[in-house]
């Protein structure tokens, strides 16, 4: 009698395993197979929640001045309520991605907007699919209003999760982390 309690109780655990399993394998196929899809037809944006900018002795002061947003670190800025985007559509690119860290040249007279906006035709695009099913995309850019060039690389995960690192011809390097999603038709840019 105990034998099969033991074998009853053991059985009932198992099929509550196997069936608690399986849905995560099939959510996780899925996001793997939208991830696919959107690079396939070079079509996703990237909504960053966070900027990772380069410590540097002049960040770490603004940081201690509090102007930055609540949760933010020298190098960790949240971008919670910061409009941002990065845009990858066929083979052009699009951002406005806030910038945050040291510039050595090509500023603007007036300063104005330090974001980085990009706007135009990627180059030297390449992508790699890695085995654990994430990608890694890499191009160069130009800015929309100098002559500030960018190399850029992304990391898609299956999550649908993104990190973008980008280094410029006059700022320090900077990366952000988001969120994938599919560009629509109605997106502002």
């Amino acid at each position: 009698m105990r034998k099969l309690k033991f074998l009853t109780v053991s059985f009932l655990l198992m099929v509550a395993i196997v069936s608690c399993s399986t849905p995560k394998k099939a959510s996780l196929q899925t996001q793997i197979n939208t991830l696919d899809s959107l690079v396939l037809e070079q079509n996703l944006t990237i909504i960053s929640n966070w900027a990772r900018p380069q410590v540097t002795n002049a960040l770490q002061q603004v940081m201690n001045s509090g102007i930055m947003p609540p949760g933010s670190s020298a190098g960790s800025v949240s971008l919670t309520g910061n409009s941002n985007f990065l845009t990858i559509a066929g083979d052009s690119i699009s951002s406005h991605l806030p910038f945050y860290g040291e510039r050595q040249m090509n500023v603007n007279y007036g300063g104005g907007d330090s974001a980085i906006k990009l706007k135009g035709l990627m180059k030297d695009y390449k992508v790699t699919k890695r085995k654990d099913d994430s990608y890694l995309i890499n191009f160069n850019a130009k800015s929309e209003s100098s002559s500030e060039s960018f190399t850029i690389s992304i990391r898609l995960f299956p999550n649908l999760q993104g990190d973008i690192f980008i280094n410029s011809t006059s700022r320090s390097p900077i990366s952000y982390r988001g969120e994938i999603k599919k560009k629509t038709t109605k997106e502002v840019q």
